[in-house]
């Protein structure tokens, strides 16, 4: 009975080695997996940085853009506002708008 009893518990103990060994495997390999989803996330957060200073500069160039285009087309208005009032003074304006050149 003894024998029986030992048996049983060398048969125990090894099991619960195994369990062991498979449970410190899993643990090491959810390690693994989680040191390699950090490095994805630090990967991830220096591309989104990156991204957020390129738009910045794609921002900041189409405020440039724009507010250029807006003084050209102001400098245009006034030009066409200048040539409409020499035109009126000169009394030619009549003519260019019913030649259709107006």
């Amino acid at each position: 009975m003894a024998r029986k009893a030992a048996a049983a518990m060398d048969g125990k103990s090894s099991e619960l080695a195994r369990a062991v060994a498979e449970a410190e495997a899993r643990e090491e390999r959810l390690r693994r997996e989680l040191e390699a989803a950090l490095a994805r996330v630090a990967v991830a957060e220096e591309a989104e940085e990156r991204l957020c200073v390129q738009l910045g500069e794609l921002e900041a160039e189409a405020m440039t853009q724009a507010m250029e285009y807006q003084q050209h087309v102001r400098a245009l208005s006034e030009r066409l506002a200048l040539m409409d009032g020499l035109l009126r003074s000169s009394g030619l304006h009549s003519g260019v708008v019913q030649s259709g050149l107006h």
